[in-house]
């Protein structure tokens, strides 16, 4: 049997293209980048293992079903499955295994024992041929695919599955052996923030075995048409600035923004995105201005340096803190702290509460406001402290908000370390009607729309500011709820969000003068630059 997977789809694999008749796969340029990424894992005798972010009508599904059938129509007991978000789609899905099968050339057709509304199964009435079956299947039922063991996985419209994603997927996993001789391949269109950006957002970042593959409408050789000499908008000139589209792909989303999308721009960057950011804009109102975050994460700097500080701590003081260079640190440095002392900074942090995981903190340049730090990780609260004490330390004695809702140790335990140059809120005795001071920011109703609405403003206004990448990335999918209240949706995270929104409130309470703001004690501050090895090239700095 012809072993060559490509070779045997664009010879012998029958498809139902757009107008209706049954022609040969020709793979085009979206398909083939998928098929590539997948040759390469077979090469490297690795598990095949990609997750697909489709735009509309590239047809990866139809690729991904025609390079199952090739496995397991021509090899022993393989053992397939498909799963589909609805009963339709699984209808679907199966009849193109079935229309594959059907125009094979006779003599490439396996024996087929079965054939019913969801299954193939390829033998003889003896039993003695290929024991091989595809078996279509819709999320949701019972025990899905939990009693199988699975060669081949297709996981189609993932973001889609609902309640039932994450553990119908997780069963799914578990039933395929991680060996080179199987392919879990999940393929989805984007539906706002849920567990299928949760597995492309691992994949992005290295965090899982799965490979990423996007494609944008303007890979898409069919997507153009005659350029009639129109005159550019801005955002026509932005993409040919940024992606090098043609004349002719601008006059085919001209007309597809009109015809296909009801003159809906946005509704366009949906269903034919450019980018990955552009396919997971949230579903519901983005209070955010979505497309000065999308044109920002294009030119993103990437940071100075990654890592972490490490401190001797005698239970009551931290002393001799160091900086060490880790690729899988918790705090990103996008700008050292400026050499002339007048160069101020403040931190913005929001803590672990309520719906929220990550302890996250904001380092600004008091002045620009530009975002020149920022640190998140799932720390416990103690941790959480010792690194932002550092933190604040390195970028001057910056001053530090941390919010104060649902847990005071942060705000105590840096007083009982000595950082003074905490934020303070006053607030009114109810019994006296005097006014005490308190540290620490505090969320309430009418705090939190305040602070929200200024970092709108400074999204809309002043994107540039912000240098980070994953707190950009939040905010694409942060929501205004049918109350107007602006939240993460339903399994997301608002904790980045909310300490930028912080920092930027805190901010006004910074001091600028000549002279430093004088400190209890004298500290000598460390930083130790390390390569991956740990070679130290060695620089200190005395902070008073």
């Amino acid at each position: 049997m012809i072993i060559n997977t490509k070779k045997y789809i664009e010879e012998y694999v029958k498809i139902r293209d757009k107008s209706g008749k049954i022609i040969p796969l020709k793979l085009n340029e979206g398909q083939q980048k998928l098929y590539d990424v997948i040759r390469r894992q077979r090469k490297e005798n690795k598990p095949v293992r990609v997750i697909v972010l489709k735009a509309r009508q590239i047809g990866f599904s139809t690729e991904t079903e025609s390079i199952i059938f090739k496995e397991t129509a021509t090899k022993f007991n393989v053992n397939s499955a498909i799963i589909a978000h609805k009963e339709d789609a699984t209808t679907n899905l199966f009849n193109m295994s079935k229309r594959i099968y059907d125009n094979l050339p006779e003599e490439m057709k396996p024996s087929l024992k079965a054939s019913n509304a969801k299954e193939l199964i390829f033998d003889d009435d003896r039993g003695t041929g290929l024991n091989s079956k595809i078996k279509c299947m819709t999320a949701g039922g019972n025990g899905v695919g939990r009693s199988d063991t699975i060669n081949n996985l297709h996981i189609s419209e993932l973001a889609f599955w609902g309640n039932y994603a994450k553990e119908t997927a997780l069963g799914l996993f578990q039933a395929v052996p991680n060996l080179p001789n199987t392919m879990i391949i999940i393929e989805s269109t984007a539906n706002g923030y849920e567990y299928f950006k949760f597995l492309w957002d691992m994949a992005v970042k290295g965090e899982s075995d799965f490979v990423p593959v996007f494609v944008g409408w303007n890979e898409m050789s069919e997507y153009k048409m005659p350029y009639t000499g129109f005159e550019l908008t801005e955002k026509e000139k932005e993409l040919q600035q940024l992606y090098n589209v043609t004349l002719q792909q601008l006059a085919w989303r001209r007309w597809c923004i009109k015809n296909n999308c009801g003159g809906d721009e946005e509704m366009f960057r949906q269903e034919y995105p450019i980018n990955p950011h552009e396919a997971f804009l949230a579903s519901g109102s983005c209070p955010f201005d979505k497309e000065n975050i999308i044109n920002r994460l294009q030119e993103m700097p990437k940071p100075l340096k990654v890592g972490c500080f490490v401190y001797d701590y005698d239970g009551l003081k931290i002393t001799n803190i160091k900086w060490v260079n880790d690729r899988n640190g918790y705090i990103k440095i996008y700008k050292v702290p400026d050499s002339p002392q007048m160069t101020k900074y403040c931190i913005g942090g929001d803590t672990a509460g309520d719906g929220s995981d990550f302890y996250t903190g904001h380092v600004l340049d008091a002045k620009t406001g530009e975002q020149v730090a920022v640190l998140k990780q799932q720390f416990d609260p103690d941790e959480y402290v010792k690194q932002m004490y550092c933190l604040g330390m390195y970028y001057k004695y910056a001053l530090i908000g941390i919010e104060a809702n649902f847990d005071s140790f942060p705000i105590q335990e840096l007083q009982r370390l000595g950082y003074m140059n905490q934020y303070v809120r006053e607030r009114q005795d109810t019994y006296t009607g005097s006014l005490e001071k308190r540290f620490g920011f505090k969320t309430t109703l009418i705090t939190r729309p305040t602070i929200l609405s200024n970092l709108i403003e400074i999204v809309r206004e002043h994107t540039g500011l912000i240098n980070d990448k994953d707190t950009l990335e939040e905010l694409l999918t942060i929501i205004r709820n049918e109350k107007g209240r602006i939240e993460a949706p339903e399994g997301g995270h608002d904790d980045q969000m909310m300490g930028l929104a912080i920092a930027y409130e805190i901010r006004s309470q910074v001091v600028f003068e000549e002279e430093p703001i004088e400190m209890r004690h004298e500290y000598s501050f460390n930083i130790e630059r390390r390569n991956d090895v740990g070679r130290d090239y060695g620089e200190e700095l005395q902070i008073i």
